[in-house]
Formats: structure tokens, C-alpha cells, sequence
């Protein structure tokens, strides 16, 4: 059994500073504000950074006054660590299925 493995989630979340961004959002829902502070990145970095999780679903925007409050979806997270569980399953008899050389 072939498993495939969100490819383009990866890439997204590979990036120093994205991966920073969800392990804090992972703690609470913060704004621009929050994040700017956490990370120490510039406002326009973060917004682009932000922008890629959007588009990439892993965080949802909740407008308040004139904030945009940004919030973690748990779901897509766990739909990448449910990918590489069966990845490790099926590592665990591949050491069963060995080709012979030609």
C-alpha cells in the first residue's frame, strides 16, 4: 500500500518562521500585534507568512475591530500526523518486502 504524504502542507510548514507562527498559535489565538512581538519578525514578513497559512488552511482569520485575530485548525494538523502514522506503518513491513536485485 503506496501512502502519500501532504507534499505542499509540508513545504508550507517547513519555513522557520511559518512553523514558529503555528506552534504559538498552537498555545492561544493571537493577533498581528501578538505575533509581530513573539517572533520579532517585521509586520509585512508576517503578513505574507500569514497569507501562506490562510491560503494553505491552516489557520482561520476572526476579525475584531480593527484586528484580525488569527487561530490554529487542529484538524489539518492532525490530517498531516494521521499521513505519516500510516507512513510509519507501512515502514514497518517493508522490512518484510524486500525486491530482489536484478
Amino acid at each position: 500500500m503506496m501512502t502519500s504524504v501532504d507534499t505542499d502542507l509540508i513545504r508550507v510548514l517547513a519555513d522557520p518562521l511559518r512553523l514558529k507562527i503555528v506552534t504559538l498559535l498552537a498555545r492561544e489565538t493571537l493577533c498581528t500585534t501578538h505575533l509581530v512581538e513573539e517572533t520579532g519578525a517585521k509586520q509585512t514578513n508576517l503578513s505574507n507568512h500569514m497569507k501562506v497559512l490562510r491560503e494553505a488552511g491552516v489557520v482561520d482569520t476572526e476579525p475584531c475591530g480593527r484586528f484580525i485575530y488569527y487561530k490554529l485548525r487542529p484538524e489539518v494538523l492532525a490530517g498531516l500526523s494521521e499521513q505519516f502514522a500510516a507512513l510509519a506503518d507501512s515502514a514497518h513491513t517493508a522490512s518484510e518486502n524486500k525486491r530482489a536485485c536484478p
